[in-house]
């Protein structure tokens, strides 16, 4: 079924939604006045909120970018921290040689 000039069936919505919104706020209904603006006020709080989730996807990427690049300074320092098994070399001086032992004069 074609649509009649062009437009889907949420355009064609949206423009009697328009088209009652106005009739409504041509009636002179008590409250009709206070529905308007509190609808109208609906939405622009509506649109504010969708301003600022669309931020938060921002904000979402650098933490996630900012979390990996956390991750791997933390495995580099981790294994830069962990003790390394090394070759030491020991060294071994020449054994001093022992003094004599002391010569007992024999006094007797």
């Amino acid at each position: 079924m074609a649509e009649p000039r062009g437009q889907d069936i949420f355009s064609r919505l949206a423009d009697r939604g328009e088209d009652v919104i106005g009739r409504i706020g041509d009636l002179n209904l008590p409250g009709t006045q206070k529905l308007l603006e509190t609808t109208n006020q609906l939405r622009e709080r509506a649109d504010e909120l969708q301003r600022r989730l669309r931020g938060l996807d921002a904000l979402e990427r650098r933490v996630d970018a900012l979390e990996k690049k956390v991750d791997e300074l933390s495995k580099a320092k981790t294994k830069a921290s962990t003790p390394r098994r090394t070759t030491t070399r020991r060294t071994t001086s020449a054994a001093k040689p022992k003094p004599p032992p002391p010569a007992s004069g024999g006094n007797a």
